[in-house]
C-alpha cells in the first residue's frame, strides 16, 4: 500500500487508537484530576499524533523530520509517565495501563526506526 498521508502510517494509527482509549479511561478519574493529571494524559497522547504529522509533512527536511519524531517519541514517554501514575493511583485496571504502555512501546520502536532511517522517508 502507497502512504499517501500520516494516516496512512501504522505508527500514526496506533498511536490515535491509544490516545482514543485514554480519552475512554480518563473520563472515569475523579474530578479534582480534571486539570493536572487527565489533561496532562490527554495532552501527551495528542501530541504523539500531531508530531508524527508534522514529521510526515517535513520529510523532504531529514532534520526537521528526525526533530519532529524525536518530539512524538518524547510525547509517548510522557504518556507512558502518566499511564503509570494512573495505575498507582487506582484510577485504571493495571492490565489495561499496561496494554497501553506496549503499545506505546511499540510506537517508540517505529518512531526510533523512522529516525534512523530518515532518507527511507523522503520525498
Amino acid at each position: 500500500m502507497k502512504i499517501r498521508s500520516h494516516e496512512d502510517l501504522e505508527v500514526f494509527k496506533e498511536g490515535f487508537d491509544s490516545a482514543m482509549q485514554i480519552l475512554e479511561i480518563t473520563k472515569a478519574f475523579p474530578s479534582e484530576e480534571r486539570y493536572s493529571m487527565t489533561d496532562q494524559m490527554r495532552r501527551s497522547s495528542r501530541s504523539v499524533c500531531a508530531n508524527i504529522a508534522e514529521a510526515f509533512r517535513k520529510r523532504r527536511y531529514a532534520k526537521s523530520f528526525v526533530s519532529k519524531l524525536n518530539d512524538a517519541e518524547a510525547e509517548a514517554a510522557e504518556t507512558q509517565t502518566w499511564l503509570e501514575f494512573a495505575a498507582s493511583c487506582g484510577y485504571a485496571r493495571r492490565e489495561l495501563i499496561t496494554e497501553i504502555k506496549a503499545k506505546y512501546n511499540r510506537v517508540i520502536g517505529r518512531l526510533v526506526t523512522m529516525s534512523n532511517q530518515p532518507e527511507s522517508w523522503s520525498v
